[in-house]
C-alpha cells in the first residue's frame, strides 16, 4: 500500500498550473531545487512519470494528465477535512471575473458549492468581456477572471476548459442567401467574434456585422430574430436554435480555451480556495462530460 505525501502533490500540481518549476516554487515559497526534488520523489512513489521537462518547457506526460484532476481532488478533500476539525473556514470577500455565456452554464453550480461548503466567504462576481476582465485583473479590482483565450500556453493563466465552437442561427435559409454573411457578435476584441471572421477571411467569403451586442441575451434575441448567424461552444447552443457548419458552406472552426486567472498582487486566502475548488470541479465537469460523450459513440 502506497501513502502519497499531499506536500509532494501539492507541488505536482503547482508546477501543472504555471508549467515552470521556479515559479510554482515562489507560490509555494520552496526553491526551485527543492520542488524538483519533490517531483521526483512522487514520481517515484507512484513508479509513473509525471512531467517530462527540458531547461525551457516543462510539460504533462499522458499520466501527468491522467493524474492532475486526481491530484486536484485530493487536496480540495484533505483542505476541507482539516477546514471542518479546526474551524479555520476562509473569511472575506472574493471578487471572480467571467465571461456571461461561461458563468451562467458552468459557474453556477459551482459557486453554490463554494459558498454552502465556505459559509463565511462572500463573493462578488462580474459578468463581461475577456478585455474588461483584464483591465480589471490588472487595477486591482478582481481577484480572480476566468478569461476566453486563444491556445497561448501556461504563461496566460492556467487553462481550465476547452470549447468546441459551432455556427449558430435561427435556420438554413441565411448561410443560403447571396451577398455577405450577416453576422451577430460581440464587440471587439472577442475571441469569438475574431474565430468567426478570421474562418471566413480564410474561406474568402464576405461577412458584414448585422448585430453586435455585448451581451449573450442580445445576441441570442438577434439570432432567433434571424438577423444573422454567430460562433457559440457547443454546450452552450440554446435547443431553439440551429447548428451549422460545413454541410451548409460555412468554414470548420478550431476550439478555444478558458483560462484562469489570478492577481498580480497577493490575493486572499479565500480566494486561493475558490481558485482550487473551480479548478477540480471543472476537472470533475470536463471527465463527466467526456465519458458521456464516448459513451454516446456508436
Amino acid at each position: 500500500m502506497i501513502n502519497l505525501e499531499l506536500n509532494l502533490v501539492r507541488s505536482f500540481v503547482a508546477i501543472a498550473e504555471v508549467r515552470s518549476f521556479t515559479r510554482a516554487g515562489e507560490r509555494l515559497g520552496r526553491s526551485q531545487s527543492a520542488i524538483s526534488l519533490q517531483i521526483r520523489r512522487l514520481e517515484d512513489q507512484i513508479g509513473l512519470r509525471l512531467l517530462s521537462r527540458d531547461p525551457r518547457h516543462v510539460v504533462l506526460t499522458a499520466d501527468g494528465e491522467a493524474f492532475l484532476p486526481q491530484a486536484r481532488r485530493l487536496l480540495r478533500l484533505n483542505d476541507e477535512i482539516l477546514s471542518g476539525l479546526t474551524g479555520g473556514d476562509v473569511e472575506g470577500e472574493v471578487r471572480l471575473g467571467a465571461p456571461e455565456d461561461f458563468a451562467t452554464v458552468h459557474l453556477p453550480e459551482i459557486l453554490g458549492e463554494f459558498t454552502r461548503a465556505n459559509p463565511k466567504a462572500t463573493l462578488a462576481v462580474t459578468c463581461d468581456l475577456t478585455l474588461n476582465l483584464l483591465e480589471q485583473l490588472r487595477d486591482g479590482a478582481l481577484d480572480l477572471a476566468l478569461v476566453k483565450r486563444e491556445p497561448l500556453g501556461p504563461d496566460v493563466g492556467v487553462r481550465v476548459w476547452r470549447e468546441p465552437l459551432v455556427w449558430v442561427g435561427a435556420d438554413e435559409s441565411l448561410v443560403e442567401m447571396d451577398g455577405p454573411l450577416p453576422l451577430v457578435v460581440a464587440p471587439s476584441p472577442c475571441v469569438y467574434r475574431k474565430r468567426a471572421i478570421t474562418a471566413l477571411d480564410g474561406q474568402r467569403r464576405a461577412w458584414r456585422c448585422a448585430y453586435t451586442s455585448p451581451s449573450l441575451a442580445g445576441q441570442q434575441a438577434a439570432l432567433r430574430a434571424g438577423l444573422g448567424i454567430t460562433v457559440l461552444p457547443s454546450e452552450m447552443v440554446p435547443p431553439d436554435l440551429v447548428r451549422l457548419g460545413p454541410k451548409q458552406g460555412l468554414p470548420a472552426l478550431a476550439d478555444t480555451e478558458i483560462a484562469l486567472m489570478r492577481a498580480s498582487t497577493a490575493v486572499p486566502m479565500a480566494a486561493e480556495r475558490l481558485a482550487e475548488f473551480i479548478l477540480t470541479s471543472l476537472d470533475r465537469q470536463h471527465s463527466l462530460a467526456e465519458d458521456q460523450r464516448h459513451s454516446s459513440r456508436p
